[in-house]
């Protein structure tokens, strides 16, 4: 089982490797394993909900490893709002069909940019995650 200071110690040292000036905390009620908050530039995480994740998405890697491969894709959303300025009033103001464009654009790249990050030894893994992720949102 991942505790708090485990998951804290791996995304302050993974954030240190990369030169990523990105908060982090830890948030009991956060309904997701991670989110990253574009307006805090804070990366937010559930340890329970990172434990129940890991246990819905069976990948043969360490704890520390699939901590790294799902901090890469909320770090990969750091990276699409720094690259792209999306209009995020969409989200709020526009029709169904913007909105859910908006937030499949948004979601790709975090995945591809997130994957940048990623050493060659997790590429795999990082791409079965992602494959994997798609099929529990679909559910």
């Amino acid at each position: 089982m991942l505790y708090i200071w485990d998951i804290e110690k791996i995304i302050k040292t993974t954030l240190h490797e990369h030169n990523l000036d990105i908060n982090y905390e830890f948030d009991n009620n956060l309904p997701a394993p991670m989110s990253f908050n574009v307006s805090t530039n804070t990366i937010k995480f559930n340890y329970l909900q990172i434990n129940g994740y890991r246990g819905k998405v069976r990948i043969k890697e360490s704890d520390e490893n699939f901590v790294k491969i799902i901090l890469y894709h909320e770090i990969g959303y750091y990276l699409s709002f720094k690259k792209n300025k999306h209009d995020l009033r969409t989200l709020i103001y526009g029709g169904d069909d913007e909105k859910e464009k908006l937030m499949s654009e948004i979601e790709t790249n975090a995945w591809e940019y997130g994957r940048t990050l990623v050493s060659e030894h997790l590429l795999e893994s990082y791409d079965k995650v992602r494959e994997l992720d798609k099929m529990l949102i679909k559910r």
